[in-house]
């Protein structure tokens, strides 16, 4: 009879050598590899950024665009997109990329490379949150792990928006939290209101959460008087630096109501299709547990060891986990994170609009705390099951538990490998490539005051890559805010009708009243086909009568004009100068046409 290949005493001594490695490896070597896994995504995520001149994550388009304006007071005069999300973003984040681009740094650069650090940031503090829970280092790289996993394999962090700021200042707040420090607790809480306010609402609500105990089934006063001191200081801190921002009066306000936002298409799905702004669905369990912005359950794409979080609660009461006896009472916070992100989803709910998303403080927080409890309880069955496979080898150890050991290996492995794949990293992290490089060029060569008007797609991609003012652009249609939706709609449907109108003078009319310096069309733009897909023109329900005339052969007047006009063609594009369009407008026309620029 042959010997195996490998002895069960060898087995075992692996084993034991890999359960004392996960237990007693020191905290340096678990935090320095939890840095690691930060830098492979970070440094995968870095090579997508800069994989071509023209590339840009696709929420940056609307929030790091306009501070080029830091570079260059002459870019995007008089531009209402850019003066809006000016207006919007929180002044701490517009300081910190001021800061930052004085020194000669280009923001969208900036943006770029922003991620890695914050990551690094975030992993840090949830590796110290981790271990005031259970203080074994390895519990601080399987957490930060599942944390990291998570983040990369969504948008949130690499846009380098405000909400990327979320996870690093959150995870401040619970470390220092844990560790009773009342002055760092009121710093993180003042660079959460300055980065990201939301945030504030979510740590304030930890605090009052923390003011109560539960004791023998009755719900009383806490007796830790550090509980007083942290909320009244967080109230305070919160209340200095936010309230001067909300009664500051905005010129962009007031913030659209429930029953407005209800009969706006933008919101609403309907016809299979998802308006820009989509919020409200007539299937109630798509609204209240799937929606991306109202529902309770979406939380992206995450981990797939998160799901261990799920255990957490039966890992501590059985006797078969005794690592879990380790367990400090600070995993209570867990609890209290859970308890603040539900009551503020549905105060979001009842104040909708008011305090934003009510997903957004659901999405976030959970991420970060499943992230902690599924590391927790990633040890204590690790610690556990490997002393019962120690066991097994060293008595009885059958075919079918050689099985489960080996399925459970590929499991873990396949776990911990597949949320590196680039299909649900890179491509999860909506990177937009700009497809018309020769447009860019051009238009970045033209003065800095020009403004095109286009409902073309590539209109998105214009503040960004051409550092020009577009008038509207889908990307930039955000319907929450009144005194910019009325605008921006009353010069999106301006646009779309003048591009249609078989009447010259209404063209030449529009051209003249926002002081277009260029037209840019889509080669297939008076496609029947085109004006029912395109969804900007759908949002104003302005498609069924626009494809009407095209079908009656009513030729719109701006189509004439665009093979003797277009001064710049690609396979998708045309560029048109409104001088040239008006000229032969005129013409068309005749002497029944007085041009607007000579009244």
């Amino acid at each position: 009879m042959s010997k195996p290949l490998i002895s069960k005493s060898k087995i075992t001594r692996f084993l034991l050598k890999l359960h004392k490695f996960l237990i007693n490896r020191s905290r340096i070597f678990w935090l320095g590899l939890s840095t690691v896994v930060v830098l492979i995504y970070g440094i995968e995520s870095l090579k997508a950024a800069f994989e071509t001149k023209y590339i840009i994550q696709d929420d940056a388009r609307q929030h790091i665009f306009w501070m080029r304006r830091f570079f260059d007071t002459e870019l995007f005069p008089e531009d209402l997109i850019a003066d809006y999300f000016q207006s919007v973003a929180p002044w701490g984040y517009k300081i910190f990329y001021w800061l930052i681009t004085s020194l000669g740094i280009d923001p969208i650069f900036l943006g770029k490379l922003l991620p890695i650090f914050l990551g690094l940031i975030s992993t840090i503090y949830c590796f110290g949150v981790s271990l005031q829970i259970l203080p074994i280092p390895a519990v601080g790289f399987f957490t930060s792990f599942i944390l990291n996993q998570s983040l990369w394999m969504e948008d949130d962090l690499v846009s380098a928006t405000p909400r990327a700021f979320f996870y690093p200042l959150f995870l401040a707040f619970l470390y220092y939290l844990l560790r009773g420090s009342l002055f760092p607790i009121l710093v993180a809480i003042a660079l959460q209101a300055i980065f990201y306010p939301q945030t504030v609402l979510l740590s304030l609500s930890i605090l009052t959460i923390r003011l109560f105990s539960y004791h023998q089934k009755r719900l009383k006063f806490t007796l830790i008087k550090l509980n007083y001191w942290l909320w009244l200081g967080g109230i305070i801190t919160a209340t200095i630096i936010l309230l001067p921002y909300k009664l500051a009066a905005t010129e962009f306000g007031p913030i659209i109501t429930t029953t407005a936002a209800k009969i706006q298409p933008i919101f609403n799905y309907a016809d299979s299709t998802y308006g820009r702004a989509f919020f409200f669905h007539h299937n109630p369990l798509v609204f209240w547990l799937t929606g991306p912005r109202s529902g309770i359950l979406f939380v992206g794409l995450f981990s797939p060891f998160a799901i261990a979080s799920l255990l957490l609660p039966f890992l501590l009461k059985k006797e078969k986990f005794p690592l879990g006896k380790q367990v400090s009472d600070k995993v209570g916070i867990l609890v209290q994170i859970f308890i603040a992100s539900v009551g503020l989803f549905v105060l979001a709910h009842i104040f909708l609009f008011q305090l934003h998303f009510p997903n957004r403080y659901i999405y976030h927080s959970m991420r970060v705390m499943m992230a902690i409890a599924g590391g927790i309880a990633l040890i204590i069955w690790l610690d556990s099951y490997l002393k019962e496979i120690i066991y097994q080898i060293e008595n009885n150890f059958t075919f079918l538990q050689g099985i489960y050991l080996g399925c459970t290996t590929l499991l873990l492995v396949l776990f911990s490998i597949i949320p590196f794949s680039t299909d649900l990293t890179i491509d999860n992290q909506s990177y937009i490539k700009g497809k018309e490089k020769e447009l860019y060029e051009y238009l970045l060569a033209q003065p800095k005051d020009k403004l095109i008007a286009s409902i073309s797609k590539e209109s998105n991609n214009i503040p960004t890559f051409a550092q020009r003012s577009t008038l509207v652009a889908q990307e930039y249609s955000l319907p929450y805010h009144l005194g910019y939706y009325s605008q921006f709609s009353r010069k999106a449907i301006d646009l779309i009708q003048a591009q249609y109108t078989p009447n010259p003078e209404e063209v030449n009319n529009f051209i003249h009243n926002y002081g277009v310096d260029f037209w840019l069309l889509d080669l297939t733009a008076y496609n029947p086909r085109y004006v029912a897909d395109k969804q900007l023109i759908r949002q104003y329900d302005l498609a069924d009568s626009i494809i009407y005339q095209l079908e009656q052969n009513m030729i719109p007047a701006l189509s004439t004009t665009v093979e003797i006009c277009t001064v710049l063609t690609t396979k998708r594009i045309a560029l048109l100068p409104t001088s040239c369009i008006t000229n032969e407008l005129i013409k068309l026309s005749g002497n029944n046409y007085e041009n607007p620029q000579n009244r």
